[in-house]
């Protein structure tokens, strides 16, 4: 794909994105807003990483923040003091912010028209799903859904509602990985051969695997609701204060949630920063919509890394992308060069790589900057796909939980990323596919 087709804005800017074929204007309008009108949003799930992405959206001209939704009471009135407190600051006088324990309720209200879900893991597939039957669109945070087949579920469920979802892989508005996949994909390293992609290593100090949730069982703090916190999880999961740890209304969380590094409710580092790294990967070698073909686990045989096989002969391998580098990232080699891209750091094999340096809003967290965002509420108004729709999203939660299924089973497994299923009859594989959730919680379009 030539340059000109493939970015024609910079990464820092919302006016355009880049769809994979067939998927621009995907999601027709049932109601097209107004360039005037205010996108009124609901937050699902309101803490660390919430309270990051209301930051964003509520200093956007355009958007009004109206309603947040946690089982934990202390953060939910966190979120309603804070927003108020913004628009006091703003010069109204009084703002209204509603408060929801259940995410039915705030679905509910028809006024309403896109909710921001920054929930666990385990429970993004179905209030993403109650948000498309009920007429929302939908901003989603990574990785998009704790397992492969939840994500197929969500696919056909924003085209068959017509809703737009955006899903948080916010490095695809990013302008150093902007810069390296339309480098990449433009044809400037040569034949891509192979890629190295690290996600870092978290409880087990061998791989960035999920692991066995062994905590002691806590006492769950006064107003939270830990049965709704669990949602389709097993009863069998006791609290413990690292899963979701507890705030006060002068302390707020000193860590991020734990529970994405257990098996049962979360894919561990291979999802958390693998939902990014993996995704910009698949994103330089033109991978959205497909896969790879076969994966095989660090130790199995000569494989000393997770190795990952594209039907067009590159290899992808999760590991360190350079000696001594213990940072997330990429790096791309192909027959002319290569390049390396981490958050904020760029370095390639000859200065005709370099990218101009822009300016960035270092000074804000990199979870609540705004351009990733903007291009969400954008994509409300235009009802074209924003730049990481629901299928790619997927793709990119996909090739996750393929390295997790690998590991767990110690074994290669080859996947078919068209019809999406395991080749050979391998029903231990598709087992893994899914879990079963606990009575009274269904995955249904």
């Amino acid at each position: 794909m030539e340059r000109r087709q493939f970015l024609k804005v910079s990464a820092m800017s919302a006016a355009a994105t880049l769809l994979p074929a067939g998927l621009a204007n995907a999601a027709p309008a049932k109601k097209k807003a107004a360039v005037s009108d205010k996108i009124r949003l609901g937050f699902i799930g309101l803490g660390q990483q919430g309270r990051y992405l209301w930051g964003s959206f509520v200093k956007m001209d355009d958007v009004r923040v109206v309603a947040g939704c946690d089982v934990y009471d202390i953060k939910r009135d966190r979120f309603a003091r804070e927003v108020k407190n913004y628009y006091l600051g703003k010069g109204e006088k009084k703002p209204v912010v509603d408060l929801y324990e259940d995410y039915q309720d705030l679905l509910a209200r028809p006024d309403i028209d896109a909710v921001v879900i920054a929930a666990p893991d385990h429970q993004h597939a179905l209030i993403a799903l109650a948000a498309l039957k009920a007429g929302k669109d939908v901003y989603l945070e990574k990785p998009m859904t704790l397992t492969i087949y939840e994500g197929q579920v969500l696919c056909k469920a924003v085209r068959k509602y017509g809703r737009i979802l955006q899903v948080g892989s916010q490095q695809r508005s990013s302008e150093e990985f902007a810069h390296t996949c339309n480098l990449v994909r433009n044809g400037e390293l040569g034949k891509i051969e192979r890629i190295n992609v690290y996600v870092g290593r978290n409880l087990d100090p061998h791989s960035g695997h999920p692991v066995d949730c062994k905590l002691p069982r806590m006492e769950v703090p006064a107003g939270l609701d830990w049965d709704k916190w669990l949602g389709p999880l097993p009863e069998s999961i006791y609290y413990h204060s690292d899963l979701d740890p507890v705030i006060t209304p002068e302390k707020n969380e000193q860590l991020w949630g734990a529970w994405r590094w257990y098996k049962v409710m979360g894919g561990g580092l291979m999802t958390d920063w693998g939902a990014h790294m993996f995704d910009i990967a698949q994103w330089g070698i033109g991978k959205d919509l497909s896969g790879p073909c076969e994966v095989i686990p660090a130790g199995y045989g000569y494989y000393d890394r997770l190795t990952y096989k594209y039907d067009n002969g590159i290899v992808m391998t999760e590991g360190p992308v350079a000696p001594g580098n213990k940072n997330p990232g990429v790096r791309f080699y192909g027959r002319e060069g290569w390049i390396e891209v981490h958050r904020g750091q760029f370095t390639c094999s000859d200065p005709k790589f370099e990218m101009k340096k822009g300016v960035a809003d270092a000074d804000v967290p990199y979870e609540a900057r705004a351009g990733h965002h903007r291009v969400f509420i954008d994509s409300i108004k235009s009802r074209i796909d924003p730049n990481v729709p629901v299928e790619v999203g997927h793709s990119s939660c996909t090739v996750c939980n393929l390295g997790n299924i690998a590991a767990a089973l110690g074994r290669p497994v080859v996947w078919n990323p068209i019809v999406q299923k395991f080749m050979g009859h391998d029903e231990e594989a598709t087992k893994l596919l899914h879990y079963e959730y606990r009575k009274g919680y269904k995955l249904e379009l």
